[in-house]
């Protein structure tokens, strides 16, 4: 099992909430998902690695969600 979290803005109900985690769900590959509504976050289970960050960001974007990787890359330097 793999496991992958992801920043996501634009939430502000339950009902965002259910509408995320069901875009996940629907990922082809996806074990388990749990979205926190209050800390704009995702955790994606996943159960191999075939599926990857590019294919659960675009389905949480494609919900009409701002989608990133968590925790944010810092800046080299």
């Amino acid at each position: 099992m793999h496991r992958i979290e992801i920043s996501v803005k634009g939430m502000t109900c339950g009902g965002c909430q259910r509408s995320v985690e069901g875009a996940l769900r629907r990922v082809p590959g996806v074990a388990e998902v749990s979205v926190d509504l209050a800390a704009g976050r995702a955790r994606v289970d996943l159960e191999s690695t075939e599926t990857g960050l590019d294919t659960l960001l675009a389905a949480v974007d494609a919900a009409g969600f701002d989608a990133a990787p968590w925790p944010p890359a810092t800046p080299a330097g």
